[in-house]
């Protein structure tokens, strides 16, 4: 008998496996199993056995979880940075996440009016939230939110200089991760960059004599993701606004990540906030949602009514707006603010951020026979202390101590067994993204909070080399 023809029809596999079929659907089901017949067809060309039915059925099922599988996975970061922008930045607030299942959920009033029954306007969910925490309630002061902080610069400058020249100092101009490069965002926005002062040092005569009949707007960027050393000058922002205000033009703050907290208060280095900026006489500033404010991905742009009004007006506003559970989450966690005094316990940020150090090291101690076991005799497990980074371009010189398990595998050439290590911790159920330095893998257990100590845990003994 021809071996092909012993091989099972595929109706009479898929009549074996309606569990399969429940789990991800007929269609993806029945092209695994064709995929896995035509892969025993081709082994038998090749001499290999005919399988039986139950290496068969196996081969399917994970065929089929694979093919099934989420892309958008859960995973440990262990990798040091705690705003890794790989995987996902902020981890949201129990109420951010609570907001946004509820407006996926149901209808919402997203743009219309409650009270006067007409049509309202998106920002208006978050705009007095935010002109209530940065500027006290001023009227004078409104907001307008995009999908992220690199949208809100382009979005402002096109709004406020487009065609005219935007000041910036040489030493500001930016890039910032996948090579985006605030003079590629100016060109972008239409805009023509006008350079001042040095890589190192820049005076207040650089924007005063800079100015001239196409000059639109003075401009200021927080280098958050390097610091310039040594023989420097820069302008503070008080300086530079009075410059611009005497020739009557826009000051615009971009401060990229962006926090409404005061770190300092919290043990942590400083950070310039939004407060701060506008004090000093900022017309427009832009910052992050989903960094150090420890939100949702959005750009949050805030300042003047007037200019706000005139960015709003954009057509590039409609094409870079967020929706509805985007919004949920930033209200949601704008509101955890205005309770400083629970604001570290429930915003996860500022928790992750915070953590003692003795806390950290102790949970590592409680994990290391346990991963100390999995590992047997591959490599040798310890709790060393460690330093971990905030990310996203915060802070890039400032270092938090921390704790990490450090497996070193006994092997004289470690280079293969690391590579190991580091692909079955990403392969087991909840991947675990750690990272490997001075022949050893780590896992900074910042990232790890007790509430998933145990999850952790559970899964070691799955780890598989």
């Amino acid at each position: 008998m021809n071996e092909n023809q012993r091989l099972p029809a595929v109706d009479r596999v898929l009549q074996q496996i309606p569990e399969l079929i429940a789990a991800h659907g007929r269609q993806l089901v029945t092209a695994c199993v064709r995929a896995e017949l035509a892969a025993a067809r081709e082994g038998l060309k090749h001499g290999l056995p005919l399988p039986d039915e139950a290496s068969l059925l196996t081969a399917i099922h994970r065929r089929a979880d694979e093919a099934g599988r989420a892309k958008l996975r859960p995973v440990f970061n262990l990798t040091g940075t705690v705003l890794h922008t790989n995987l996902g930045r902020a981890q949201l607030a129990e109420e951010a996440i609570a907001a946004m299942v509820e407006a996926a959920r149901s209808p919402c009033a997203l743009e219309y009016d409650l009270d006067s029954g007409g049509r309202g306007d998106r920002d208006d969910l978050v705009s007095g939230l935010l002109a209530e925490l940065v500027a006290g309630g001023s009227p004078d002061i409104a907001a307008t939110i995009v999908n992220n902080n690199a949208a809100a610069v382009l979005l402002t400058l096109n709004a406020l200089a487009q065609g005219k020249e935007a000041v910036v100092s040489r030493g500001e101009l930016v890039e910032i991760g996948g090579a985006f490069r605030i003079p590629d965002v100016m060109r972008r926005a239409q805009v023509k960059l006008h350079e001042i002062g040095t890589t190192n040092r820049t005076h207040e005569k650089d924007y005063a004599e800079a100015i001239g009949p196409k000059t639109a707007l003075l401009m200021k960027v927080h280098t958050s993701n390097y610091a310039v050393t040594g023989f420097t000058a820069t302008v503070d922002e008080q300086k530079v606004a009075k410059i611009a205000h005497a020739a009557n033009l826009p000051f615009v703050v971009d401060l990229g990540s962006g926090t409404l907290c005061d770190f300092a208060a919290y043990g942590l280095p400083p950070e310039p906030t939004p407060q701060q900026a506008l004090a000093a006489g900022a017309d427009i500033v832009t910052f992050s949602g989903d960094k150090l404010l420890g939100g949702p991905q959005a750009g949050l742009i805030v300042g003047r009514k007037d200019l706000i009004a005139k960015i709003k007006k954009n057509p590039l506003k409609r094409a870079l707006r967020v929706g509805k559970t985007t919004l949920a989450a930033l209200e949601a966690t704008l509101r955890l603010y205005r309770d400083p005094d629970r604001l570290r316990e429930r915003l996860p940020t500022l928790r992750l951020l915070t953590r003692p150090v003795d806390e950290i090291a102790a949970l590592g101690e409680r994990l290391l026979p346990t991963l100390q076991a999995a590992l047997n005799k591959l490599a040798q497990v310890s709790v060393e202390a460690c330093s971990s980074q905030i990310g996203s371009g915060a802070l890039p010189v400032e270092r938090l101590p921390s704790a990490a398990l450090v497996c070193r595998p006994l092997a004289r050439k470690p280079g293969k067994s690391l590579l190991a290590l580091e692909r079955a911790f990403r392969s087991l159920p909840r991947p675990v993204i750690g990272y490997i330095r001075d022949d050893a893998y780590h896992l900074d257990l910042r990232g790890l909070e007790a509430k998933d100590e145990a999850v952790f845990s559970a899964q070691l003994h799955n780890l598989k080399f």
